[in-house]
């Protein structure tokens, strides 16, 4: 089964977001999710999404909607914004907090946005905004330049594509369903297995795995550098390692699909 991603195009309706200009967050966030959704979903990606028109609906609302839906990640898309006009530029992406494949999707999202050409803020632990604080799943919120600078203005509307493509392969990097394979690599060589835990203590690396065990998944432990890493299974294709995956989410686990 395919990843299922929920999209937030933040603000809405009565909220038009931050406003520049006449420019509203809302309509640039909206924009944005839409043409990120239509990637995903090329690329094999359930897509949902918290709104398709100018309609508001509260961060609560939205944290409900993707629990409810049972979706894999939330990611929201905004445009930032300073006090002060033309005073500060750049892409941040907020998490709950600093642990997690969210972390390493919004580190995956930020870095393709640098190479459109904003400059990377960094990711930065939110816990207090609604919508990562009150979602089931991994999620982030991405902060896509700031609306009253006219650099990231610029740069947004002169690189639309590019900006929606640089989303959904962050995205899609962490999923690790960008890019190809070397050419000298046979997909046929390609594995894929479902990380559950890495840890430096030995002690507590064999406690998951003696846990994953008794309720038959059939994990196992490596070592390297120092590292004691607990993965579930060997699986010859993503969709095979997805399912399991989504068992281990159900039984409670965090989760990282690697291939290898």
């Amino acid at each position: 089964m395919p990843y299922s991603i929920m999209l937030d195009a933040g603000h809405g309706g009565r909220n038009p977001g931050a406003v520049y200009n006449g420019r509203q967050e809302k309509d640039d966030a909206l924009a944005l999710t839409l043409a990120v959704g239509e990637i995903l979903q090329n690329r094999g990606i359930d897509v949902e999404y918290t709104r398709t028109t100018d309609v508001y609906e509260s961060p609560y609302q939205k944290a409900m909607e993707a629990n409810e839906a049972g979706v894999d990640f939330f990611i929201s898309i905004h445009r930032n914004s300073y006090p002060t006009d033309n005073t500060v530029s750049g892409v941040e992406s907020l998490v709950y907090d600093l642990s997690g494949i969210k972390v390493e999707m919004a580190e995956n999202i930020n870095e393709q946005l640098e190479a459109v050409g904003f400059v990377n803020l960094g990711v930065k632990a939110r816990p207090g905004l609604v919508v990562l604080r009150r979602t089931q799943m991994p999620a982030v919120l991405v902060e896509v330049g700031f609306i009253n600078s006219d650099t990231d203005n610029m740069i947004f509307d002169n690189n639309f594509d590019d900006i929606a493509l640089a989303i959904a392969e962050g995205i899609l990097d962490t999923l690790g369903m960008s890019g190809n394979l070397p050419k000298d690599t046979p997909a046929s060589s390609v594995s894929y297995t479902v990380q559950t835990g890495l840890f430096r203590n030995q002690v507590y690396a064999n406690r998951l795995l003696d846990e994953l065990q008794e309720q038959d998944f059939p994990a196992a432990v490596t070592q390297e550098n120092g590292l004691y890493r607990i993965t579930v299974g060997s699986f010859p294709t993503l969709d095979e390692a997805a399912e399991m995956e989504r068992r281990l989410k159900r039984a409670g686990y965090q989760t990282l699909v690697m291939s290898r």
